[in-house]
């Protein structure tokens, strides 16, 4: 059966679950959501068995991913399926894809899960390192490889109860998604920048432009802080909540630079 998965990825998690599914299931074609961002119109996939795997932003879905999913008809899967990679909570992102679903093309999920992977948003925690990473790795991949059989065997999953993540959807998901494309006016570049331009090769949505050897952001920024955690020189700082400078960065180690550079089409 013929699979193809769309991924969103800012620092790899989400690519890294997308990868593993795709080598047990066999005969699986990935395909990035940004890539699709410019095309217009309905997203036919030709494709027995469909899947999104997302990371979770604010208990919801990257503004990139739900507008995404409002476009996806999958009246010709047999099965669809969803995983989103998270950090901390955000079940309810599951629901918010199976509600985009149903609303647009009158489609739901076969199967939703949640993977736990080690958190990449520094201004809300520091992000593992170490041993402590390497085991949050460890048991997403055994739980990626459970997921992966129960894909295989065609299992409806539903979405589980999760008032919490609701709940703090609720709060921070709208005033998140309304002004995410503005945030990046809370960038900015120290002296420490080497001109290197890898913040631009990075940005998924081609959200950045090199200008006199240092970054410019152009207002379409989905967060997902590729730029922020792929600096070598750790220059770029992010001004919400806690900050970001000396709270460390995180990189799935699977993630390479080309992975990058594939996603965004460049």
């Amino acid at each position: 059966m013929k699979t193809i998965i769309y991924y969103f990825t800012g620092t790899g998690n989400s690519l890294a679950a997308a990868k593993k599914l795709a080598a047990v299931l066999g005969d699986c074609e990935l395909v990035s959501i940004a890539s699709q961002k410019d095309t217009h119109g309905d997203i036919v996939p030709q494709a027995e068995r469909i899947g999104i795997v997302s990371p979770v932003y604010d208990a919801g879905l990257p503004v990139i991913v739900a507008e995404f999913a409002g476009r996806l008809d999958l009246s010709r899967a047999r099965y669809r399926f969803a995983i989103v990679t998270l950090g901390g909570t955000g079940v309810s992102a599951l629901h918010q894809l199976n509600g985009i679903l149903a609303r647009e093309k009158g489609q739901i999920l076969d199967a939703a899960f949640i993977v736990k992977m080690p958190g990449n948003f520094p201004p809300v925690s520091r992000p593992p390192e170490g041993e402590a990473r390497d085991r949050i790795l460890a048991a997403a991949d055994a739980r990626l490889a459970e997921i992966a059989g129960l894909i295989a065997d065609g299992a409806v999953v539903p979405p589980g109860f999760a008032p919490l993540s609701a709940l703090i959807r609720m709060v921070f998901y709208g005033p998140f998604s309304r002004n995410v494309h503005e945030t990046d006016k809370k960038f900015s570049v120290s002296d420490a920048c080497t001109s290197c331009g890898t913040c631009a090769t990075v940005c998924p949505v081609k959200n950045i432009v090199i200008e006199e050897g240092h970054p410019v952001w152009q207002h379409r920024c989905e967060l997902c802080c590729a730029c922020l955690n792929f600096c070598p020189a750790e220059a770029i700082q992010l001004a919400m909540l806690n900050g970001t400078k000396g709270r460390g960065r995180y990189l799935h180690p699977g993630l390479e630079l080309g992975d990058m550079k594939a996603q965004a089409g460049k």
